[in-house]
């Protein structure tokens, strides 16, 4: 009988999965299209490979295990599977048709619903993927300003011009490299030492797990007007969680571009290029950003659906509620352990769980943690995605799955044997080198180059 969530006896059977698995090898290079969904991010031979189905917060793998979700498709899933306002929507659209030789007034409407909710969003632009308007956002700067150079901080997709900075950039030239270069969160002296006037954008996460200090966002902004560059924000976590106007209705910051996808159709593919008019006015005729399937009518209506159930249902206020909720429980628990070496961090729509490698390795330490939230039912990969549909059910039953496993977590960091008692591959980091891959040199000072490190 496959598990549940439920205090399991065993493991999950994954047959069907390996199975697929092993059919996937040789055909699909690095059997995935989303590296955060990979056998590398799981621990390969206890967790589930693929899923076949959702409902709410509940997903079920190809062998029919049930568990409670807080990965939510790599975060579009905002609202919780196969949520009927949304699907109803999709349905509704789809007996009319998906794709037209026209435009579809579904791009007007949603439009004017973003310019409606998104500080600052005089003029939209949609597309299919996140890195689709961040390199958009990147060739408007440039051309607005006429200045190549961009500082960015956080992730921004696969494209050449931002991962070049990091060690998986082969196959991109040289020259596209040096024109890329990152900065610090949270260390304004980094991009005061980096930004002049070859600059055309600084491109960065608002946020991600840690919050702006001493006015870092308004400082940034300074900066930017300073030196004539342009302000990005890369609001693919932030956008529609931390407010329903994201992160520049949250902290109270305006950037020129702003750019969305991931929690504004509840999973179907679109994102969102907004941002000032001047700027925007650029894709008119000097800034070709095209794609057939932009209009797309399904994730129009997907994405018109999921913003106006945000705005009705209050959406984002739940989300800091129940994340709240599971973020200081799951310091508490550690806190009454005496485990200082783990914590959960981030804004509570979206927690991270932490592991200190003073204790050992932080990656076998989350997969262990991983292995034994799979056996209690519950799909984790360290992060705490909350959604609409997380109920005080799903918290409560979360947190009675900490209180049993983070005592086995140390009573195997206390033993050393961590790696003994996993039953699979541990996880593995994404990139080999996970900061200031590519820093700028400081400006000369007194005739001497000061490099930032």
């Amino acid at each position: 009988m496959p598990n549940r969530v439920a205090f399991n006896e065993d493991y999950p059977s994954i047959d069907r999965s390996n199975d697929l698995y092993n059919r996937a090898l040789g055909l699909i290079p690095c059997v995935t299209q989303t590296l955060a969904k990979g056998p590398g991010q799981h621990v390969n031979g206890v967790a589930p490979k693929y899923l076949v189905r959702g409902k709410g917060t509940h997903v079920w793998d190809a062998d029919g295990n049930e568990f409670l979700d807080y990965t939510m498709g790599v975060g579009p899933i905002s609202l919780g599977y196969c949520y009927e306002a949304v699907d109803n929507a999709v349905r509704e659209q789809l007996e009319s048709g998906i794709t037209f030789s026209l435009m579809h007034p579904l791009e007007v409407e949603v439009a004017e619903l973003i310019r409606s909710v998104v500080p600052n969003a005089e003029s939209v632009r949609f597309s299919k993927t996140g890195c689709d308007v961040t390199t958009a956002a990147v060739r408007l700067a440039r051309a607005f300003t006429g200045r190549d150079k961009v500082l960015c901080c956080g992730y921004h997709g696969w494209h050449d011009w931002y991962i070049a900075v990091t060690d998986r950039n082969r196959g991109i030239p040289e020259a596209v490299a040096d024109l890329t270069h990152t900065i610090n969160y949270n260390d304004i002296a980094s991009l005061a030492d980096s930004i002049d006037g070859e600059t055309a954008c600084v491109i960065l996460e608002p946020t991600v797990f840690e919050a702006p200090r001493d006015g870092y966002l308004q400082k940034v902004r300074e900066l930017c007007d300073a030196n004539g560059a342009l302000l990005v924000f890369d609001e693919m976590w932030t956008g529609f969680r931390l407010a329903l106007g994201g992160a520049q209705e949250y902290f109270q910051v305006n950037a020129d571009l702003a750019c969305f996808s991931k929690a504004i159709a509840n999973g179907m593919p679109i994102s969102v290029l907004s941002g000032r008019h001047d700027v925007m006015a650029l894709l008119e005729h000097d800034v070709f950003f095209f794609t057939t399937f932009g209009g797309e009518a399904l994730s129009l209506a997907a994405a018109k659906a999921t913003i106006n159930e945000m705005r009705e249902r209050h959406v984002t206020e739940h989300l800091w509620r129940q994340g709240g909720i599971l973020k200081h429980g799951y310091n508490e628990i550690a806190a009454e352990l005496g485990m200082e070496y783990t914590g959960c961090v981030g804004l509570a729509p979206r927690t991270m769980v932490t592991f200190n490698a003073s204790a050992g390795d932080p990656l076998l330490m989350k997969s262990l943690v991983q292995q034994e939230m799979i056996k209690r039912g519950i799909l984790w990969s360290g992060f705490h995605t909350i959604s609409f549909s997380h109920s005080n059910e799903d918290i409560a039953y979360t947190l009675v799955a900490y209180r049993e496993v983070l005592p086995i977590l140390k009573q195997a960091v206390a033993a050393g044997t961590l790696r003994e008692q996993l039953r699979g591959a541990p996880v593995e980091p994404v990139f080999r080198r996970t900061g200031n891959f590519n820093m700028k040199p400081a400006p000369q000072k007194n005739g001497v180059v000061a490099h930032h490190e």
